[in-house]
């Protein structure tokens, strides 16, 4: 299939982009690990010990950023529809973590061990529709928030990939209801076109 316009320019822009040559040299798989690297050296997300649930983890950059950092007696949890090639000291669920089944493995896993941080880079595939593609993202980002909801420790942290449009402010405001401080960040590795936002909870308040 030949190439068209569009992809050879994205092809271009990705080879060029200094934060993807920043990962292939530091040993990362995607070039999101500087998002969440930026985002926990101001917001202090991932701490020694603690347990972290990431979200829709493919391919695994931001566990190998949290992996780093939680110490030998944190634990991460991964769970993605998607496989992940095996990383040292992560625990992979594949499933859709809406579903009993995966939740049960979730809680067998945990075996009693509280989630200090739930964190999730998810977007969906997009279509060039954008009323689709929006809604699409914030029912994503709805369902990461209704996991932190209900899963996280008291006191825990939650980050989440948004995207600025439709439902974004009804968004801040639902988290504003389960967090103590809720913040909305724009990383530098966030390419400047692209509308995402991050939104980081901390505090989880006790319901």
């Amino acid at each position: 299939m030949k190439a068209t316009k569009t992809s050879k320019q994205w092809m271009q822009e990705h080879v060029n982009d200094p934060y993807v040559q920043m990962a292939q040299k530091d040993g990362y798989r995607a070039r999101a690990a500087y998002k969440l690297i930026e985002l926990d050296e101001r917001d202090h997300l991932i701490k020694p010990g603690m347990v972290v649930v990431d979200l829709g983890a493919a391919p695994g950059s931001w566990c190998q950023v949290a992996v780093k950092k939680i110490g030998t007696h944190g634990r991460i949890i991964a769970l993605d529809l998607l496989p992940i090639h095996p990383m040292s000291r992560v625990e992979f669920i594949q499933g859709d973590f809406r579903e009993d089944d995966v939740l049960a493995q979730l809680e067998k896993m945990l075996d009693g061990r509280q989630i200090g941080l739930v964190m999730s880079d998810m977007a969906p595939n997009i279509s060039g529709v954008g009323i689709s593609d929006q809604a699409r993202s914030m029912y994503l980002a709805e369902l990461a928030l209704d996991f932190a909801a209900k899963h996280l420790a008291p006191g825990g942290s939650f980050v989440v990939k948004i995207f600025q449009g439709v439902g974004f402010e009804d968004y801040v405001k639902l988290a504003r209801g389960h967090f103590d401080k809720v913040v909305t960040r724009k990383p530098k590795a966030s390419r400047d076109r692209s509308s995402e936002q991050y939104l980081v909870g901390l505090g989880k308040l006790e319901k």
